[in-house]
Parts: structure tokens; sequence; C-alpha cells
């Protein structure tokens, strides 16, 4: 890393002109001056020419649609499940902005009918769906790898244990339905 490549930009700095370079990532230009859009380290490539700025910091996620999350279950209506999503699948654990709950609607819930919600879903249960609209916030958990991964007894709250198709409390024996995905309690993503 040469002299130049040490220096460390915050946005707005002049990291060049285009009279010596090409204007590359994280970077504007501005009447033959090129700025940092960012924080981060100058990097110069002398054979293309072009100069760029490095992140320090990584930048926070975007959910984008098709994109698998995790979250918690946090209100269950007759027709919709509203989710706090709490992360996003190979896109780090860096926090990310959202505002407000996601919802899966009755009908993305399976590829079949599904008639009534609390069935398929409880109070705290931890999801893994897919994102279908970004800008209603809306997921699916049809597909077989989504669904359930964690779920509570609703009466002792214990959590509740995979036997055949059903869930099974360990505590009080009570057995519930869910809508699981094919990797319940295994904690993978």
């Amino acid at each position: 890393m040469s002299e130049d490549e040490k220096h460390f930009v915050m946005p707005g700095d002049l990291v060049g002109t285009t009279e010596e370079f090409t204007a590359g990532n994280g970077t504007y230009v501005d009447v033959g001056d090129i700025h940092s859009i960012g924080t981060g380290y100058v990097h110069i490539d002398r054979k293309s020419r072009e100069i760029s700025v490095v992140p320090k910091t990584k930048t926070p996620p975007e959910l984008c649609e098709g994109d698998i999350v995790i979250g918690g279950i946090t209100n269950l209506r007759d027709s919709v499940v509203l989710v706090d999503i709490g992360g996003i699948k190979g896109k780090g654990d860096r926090e990310f902005q959202m505002n407000g709950p996601a919802a899966i609607h009755v009908s993305n819930v399976r590829d079949s009918y599904v008639k009534n919600l609390s069935q398929e879903f409880s109070m705290s249960d931890v999801v893994k769906a897919k994102v279908i609209n970004t800008q209603n916030m809306r997921l699916s958990t049809s597909e077989k790898s989504l669904g359930v991964m964690k779920a509570y007894c609703s009466r002792c709250r214990t959590v509740l244990e995979l036997e055949g198709n059903r869930l099974k409390c360990p505590a009080c024996g009570r057995t519930e339905k869910r809508k699981l995905s094919s990797d319940y309690g295994t904690g993978i993503l």
C-alpha cells in the first residue's frame, strides 16, 4: 500500500482530479475534482489510473425481494401474522434499518388452503420466511424449507420438540401443530 493509499478521508474530501484519475467506487465528480462519498481509505489503481475510496465500515444490509429472513412473531390476527425481523440470511450480523413489522398473509403461509392461522403459528415462534414484497414488507413461508424454526408450548412456554409431524412439549406433554420449516430445531439458517 502506497503512502497515498493510507490516507483516511471523510465524506466530501478531495481525493484527486479528473486530469489525473477516473472516479471509482466511493467517489463522485464535482467540476473536475474527485471527492469521497463516505469515510474510508483512498485506493489508487495506478494501472487503470482509477481512484476510489474503500469504506472503513460495512454499510448496513438492505432487504431485497427474495431474501430469506429470521424473525419472531409479535402479533397473530385472523388473516395475518406480524413478524419482527431479526436477521437476513447471508448478509452478516450487522443491524439493518426497518420501520415496523413484516406481515405473513394467510394466503402466503402454505401452498394449500389455510383455515386457521393459530394452527400454523403462535406468539413468540421464531420463523424463517422469504421476502416477497419490500414495499408492504410481505413475507411468505409457502416453501418447504420455510416456516417455524423454534416454537414454544402455548401452555407452559417450554421449547417444543419435534415428534413426527407434530410438536410435543417435554414438560407438560401437550401436542401442537405448526407450519414447520424443514430444519426445525437445528438453529441453521
